[in-house]
């Protein structure tokens, strides 16, 4: 009969569409298993390299003299530019990232000037201080977020990137690159617990959400 025909046909196809759609969840299931193994690796390379990058600077300080204060220190306009490269790279504000890619040797050179306005013109920036040791290591092994969200609690204002890295340096916080204060400002930026109130200027989005560190 007609109907049989089409019902056995129909049947056919169906267990045919069920076993294509099993082998397609199947190699689905294999790449993803092979991606988080990938990225299991590349996060044990991160931390070889950051592990590494750390030795070589004590060794540099111990032997040669070399502080983190004599490095270059980038302008707030090239701190302004590294935050709209990584806005433009699309990455959401409050998604866990690996550290900021603006730590090599090459300083960033802005995009575009800063504008000439009040806000620019009077904005104050504190120095990098010389010689600056470690007073305790409250912040040794400590992610940038989570320091400077105690440092802004303890501030009751905003803080300059400048003097984060400054207060850091103070609370045993190792910076492994040559562009530090960029490493804060793309940290603080990428996170939903900052606000960005001025150049290179960072403070809590809630006073009352400081108590909730992590």
């Amino acid at each position: 009969m007609p109907d049989e025909n089409l019902l056995g046909t129909l049947e056919s196809n169906l267990r045919e569409s069920r076993a294509t759609r099993g082998r397609l969840a199947s190699r689905l299931a294999d790449l993803e298993a092979e991606a988080e193994r990938l990225r299991t690796q590349l996060n044990e390379m991160d931390a070889i390299v950051s592990q590494t990058e750390a030795a070589l600077f004590r060794i540099l300080s111990s032997n040669y003299g070399v502080h983190a204060s004599t490095m270059p220190r980038p302008s707030d306009a090239e701190i302004e530019a590294a935050l709209r490269r990584d806005s433009a790279a699309g990455i959401p504000r409050g998604v866990p990232s690996q550290p900021p890619p603006y730590n090599s040797p090459q300083r960033i050179q802005p995009q575009q000037p800063p504008r000439d306005d009040d806000a620019t013109r009077h904005h104050h920036i504190p120095p990098i201080r010389p010689d600056i040791e470690p007073k305790s290591d409250r912040f040794f092994e400590r992610t940038i977020s989570y320091a400077a969200a105690v440092l802004l609690r303890e501030s009751n204002g905003p803080l300059h990137v400048n003097e984060i890295y400054n207060r850091l340096l103070e609370g045993g916080f190792q910076f492994t690159g040559q562009n530090p204060t960029i490493s804060i400002a793309v940290s603080l930026n990428r996170n939903n617990r900052f606000r960005k109130v001025a150049p290179g200027t960072f403070d809590l989005v809630m006073r009352d959400a400081a108590q909730q560190v992590s």
